[in-house]
């Protein structure tokens, strides 16, 4: 009887180990993809999800109750046209570049692009200001992933940041006055990011010398962040002449110079400037420096890296510092261009990081077309609602956004499960020898390799 041969004469079921094998090429061939690959399989995955998200809203439009059907297919009527829909989450988040009536589909071909439209439109700037904010707290995630750490923390970092940034602001508002107003706008950036990376480095000192699991540790500390905030605020700090919880307002000479755009958006291209600047320098760091190669070695395989003369604990702590120090910097840019003042609760953009950071592969750079996304889904979410030719609900449209979210992000996901993956598998037959060529292969610090 063939060795192969069960005991009782039958052939074992090999159709679990094909499956496996599949799976392995697969992830291998998602790992060996190129930037060029990468950007099609989000784009087709961009497209995938708006396809499954209109039959959702006909199935929904069509199960609705409604006066007058919004549109037609195939002589059924429909109470939620997908066409109007999309139009609104993508367009209305860009100021309707695209003239509205033009509808080929349906026969109307008008004049494509909308006559006096201006990239310098307030709904543009409502998505840019989305985009600045998100920016930070996904390139803050994507540091600490980058060295292995799963910091679920960026919320709380990034609250304490802001508050902290808040109060010395305000405590120094005597000490400049008049034109010197304008020097507390960098003392502001420099408390946030001090704060919100000491408030980083707790974690990871947890982590790097308790052995603390950091998923556990910075979710607990987000709780704590909010609770001390709410309680600083309302308890002793809170405007006097307000009803709402919430600190002094800041002088006007306290922000950030609104240029192109108008005074009553929030958003300002020079904080978007110093925030693509942090990308670039945190990309610098990450791929071209001795700490940042630590730091992704680390990352890849923490006891080959400690072998070769990196000091793990240390690497944890200062990744986790930095990644801290980017969302407290995250918070006060919020503060200083949304409001002007601190106010609890502060929205939920260190989670939406996390998202960010995972669309983005880790990349610095990738962070951010990743957060214009998100920042468009928002504004776009807005512009529906406030639509009255879109009648349509807003959970229906809470829907959408997750099924982008979702589709884009899967492909990425899978392919940082199946680095980590593939990699291991190949060191238990190597030996871990190889970590230095895995690290250069994701960007290393010599001359003239390329980002993947």
């Amino acid at each position: 009887m063939s060795s192969e041969a069960g005991s009782d004469g039958s052939k074992p079921d090999r159709s679990g180990t094909e499956w496996g094998d599949r799976a392995r090429a697969g992830l291998a061939r998602l790992v060996e993809a190129s930037a060029f690959e990468r950007a099609l399989i989000s784009l087709a995955a961009l497209v995938l999800s708006i396809a499954i998200g209109a039959l959702v809203i006909l199935a929904a439009g069509r199960t609705a109750t409604c006066e007058t059907a919004a549109t037609t297919y195939f002589g059924y009527g429909f109470c939620y046209d997908p066409f109007r829909v999309y139009d609104r989450l993508f367009l209305g988040a860009l100021g309707n570049p695209i003239n509205p009536l033009f509808d080929p589909l349906h026969g109307n071909f008008a004049a494509p692009f909308t006559e006096g439209w201006t990239p310098f439109n307030d709904r543009l700037a409502y998505t840019l200001t989305e985009t600045t904010v998100l920016v930070l707290t996904g390139l803050s995630v994507a540091v600490a992933f980058k060295a292995g750490i799963f910091n679920i923390g960026t919320q709380g970092q990034m609250v304490i940041g802001g508050l902290a940034s808040t109060l010395v602001m305000l405590a120094l508002v005597p000490v400049f006055t008049g034109l010197a107003t304008v020097a507390l706008l960098p003392i502001g950036i420099v408390v946030g990011a001090v704060f919100g990376g000491l408030y980083g480095a707790i974690p990871g000192a947890l982590k790097a010398y308790a052995d603390a699991n950091e998923v556990i540790t910075t979710i607990m500390l987000n709780f704590v962040a909010s609770s001390v905030a709410l309680y600083l605020v309302r308890e002793q700090f809170k405007d006097p002449d307000s009803f709402s919880t919430k600190t002094n307002d800041l002088p006007a000479g306290v922000e950030f110079p609104q240029l192109l755009y108008a005074q009553n958006t929030a958003f300002s291209v020079v904080a978007l400037l110093f925030v693509l600047a942090l990308v670039a320098a945190t990309y610098y760091l990450l791929r071209h420096t001795s700490f940042g190669y630590d730091l992704r070695t680390s990352g890849l395989q923490a006891a080959a890296a400690e072998y070769g003369g990196v000091n793990s604990a240390r690497t944890i702590v200062a990744s986790m510092t930095i990644s801290g120090a980017l969302a407290g910097i995250g918070g006060t840019v919020y503060v200083l261009m949304y409001y002007g003042y601190f106010q609890p609760p502060v929205p939920s953009y260190g989670f939406d990081g996390i998202t960010v950071a995972i669309l983005a592969g880790n990349n610095p750079v990738g962070v951010v077309p990743a957060a214009f996304l998100f920042g468009v889904l928002k504004s776009g979410a807005i512009s529906i609602q406030t639509d009255p030719n879109v009648t349509i609900p807003i959970q229906l449209v809470g829907v959408l956004r997750g099924l982008i979210i979702l589709f884009v992000a899967m492909p990425e996901f899978f392919r940082l499960v199946g680095k980590r993956f593939t990699d291991a598998g190949r060191r238990s037959r190597e030996g871990g020898s190889r970590v230095a060529d895995a690290v250069r292969s994701d960007g290393g610090v010599a001359g003239g390799e390329t980002d993947e």
